[in-house]
């Protein structure tokens, strides 16, 4: 009985699928189903956000290259707006070109597009190419960080506090698994992102004519069914983190790993994440915004003797395999209601129950206008309810 309240509570939070992760109720799983040596780690569903389960998803720590999801996502964002353009030239700062780590090797002063940075970004988690996209927007690397905690804030992300905008090193930098799998949830909603992060290998041509071979950092690209970004990302102090994500048979799961010791172990626990996902979930999509209920409600005084109930939003829910033969809809409706109605006033609810016990609500709204009768079809209508 507690695990079918644990659910229910999850459920009702899952309708709100527009939260952020960090406001979502706890996961459905209780304890961590496989066996994980990451010490902190999360499996989520991307377009609900409902958490399958967690460990110490909440552990402020140092993340590495995967701090630069934030980054793209700014940039991503950016783009989204038009306040800036693939096509845009940027002049590399001696700054951007010097730095260390995972490079493209950009040459300082000369112009690159903005596309050929992402792109490095994103596919090399080129340090150089991620500094000089956070200056092209904000000037210098500092004001762009103070973007990344601003959109953090936004975000709800108590648990994140960025320096820079690359991951490496940094007293006073630190994110969690939770927050990481949020921002990634966020950048899947921008298909450019997918143009460059399913891509294994590519390279770079600078304006000398110099090629850089491009390498995903991701394996999982190339060697899990269907995953088609994020980022990784090493340090000493972070050792071997990882988000990751794949989509297969409607339904995209975010798996996190944070901190293991060697590299194919984060590669490993992704992919034992997802298969786990995968095996024992499915995204139900319960109706969409503007369905039809298939009730009515009587309009007293109206042109019309009833209007139609439509959903008023729409709603899908993850639910273990086999779950979905006990779901129903009850709607709940009035049994009048008086005229003049508006297509959208709100007529009831309509109750998602679960093997007989209601765990969302949907509004249920008119489907259409119902407007007062004219004078003389006001009095037809009078006389043919005398007779």
């Amino acid at each position: 009985m507690a695990r079918f309240y644990r659910l229910a509570a999850y459920l009702i939070c899952v309708s709100l699928f527009c939260l952020p992760v960090s406001a979502l109720a706890a996961p459905l799983e209780e304890e961590t189903p496989i066996t994980l040596t990451a010490p902190s780690a999360i499996l989520l569903e991307a377009q609900t956000g409902a958490v399958i389960f967690e460990k110490n998803a909440d552990e402020a720590r140092p993340a590495a290259s995967v701090t630069k999801l934030m980054t793209l996502l700014i940039v991503l964002e950016k783009l989204d707006e038009g306040g800036i353009s693939l096509e845009d030239k940027v002049i590399i700062s001696p700054a951007a070109a010097s730095q260390t780590g995972s490079q493209a090797f950009l040459d300082a002063h000369s112009a690159y597009p903005l596309k050929d940075l992402l792109k490095a970004t994103i596919i090399a988690s080129a340090n150089d190419a991620a500094v000089a996209l956070a200056e092209y927007i904000a000037g210098t690397e500092e004001s762009f960080a103070s973007f990344m905690n601003e959109r953090a804030k936004e975000m709800d992300l108590i648990n994140t506090h960025y320096i820079n905008c690359t991951g490496l090193p940094a007293e006073g930098q630190y994110t969690c698994a939770r927050d990481v799998a949020a921002i990634s949830r966020e950048i899947t909603k921008h298909p450019v992102y997918f143009t460059f992060s399913s891509t294994w290998l590519d390279h770079l041509t600078h304006p000398s004519g110099r090629v850089t071979d491009l390498t995903n950092t991701n394996r999982l690209v190339r060697f899990y069914q269907d995953c088609d970004g994020l980022k990784t990302g090493s340090t000493n102090e972070a050792k071997y983190c990882l988000s990751a994500t794949a989509q297969r048979n409607g339904i995209r799961l975010i798996a996190v790993v944070l901190g293991v010791p060697q590299s194919q172990t984060r590669f490993d626990e992704a992919r034992a994440m997802m298969d786990y996902g995968f095996a024992n979930y499915a995204l139900v999509p319960v109706g969409s915004k503007g369905d039809l209920t298939g009730k009515q409600v009587k309009v007293t005084m109206g042109a019309r003797d009833a209007v139609d109930g439509a959903l008023g939003s729409g709603l899908s829910l993850l639910l273990r395999s086999g779950q979905q033969k006990n779901l129903t809809v009850e709607t709940r409706l009035p049994e009048s209601v008086p005229a003049p109605v508006k297509a959208g006033d709100p007529l009831g609810t309509a109750v998602v129950l679960l093997s007989g016990q209601p765990i969302a609500e949907l509004p249920v709204v008119a489907a259409q206008d119902v407007r007062l009768p004219g004078l003389l079809e006001g009095f037809m209508r009078l006389m043919e309810n005398w007779k």
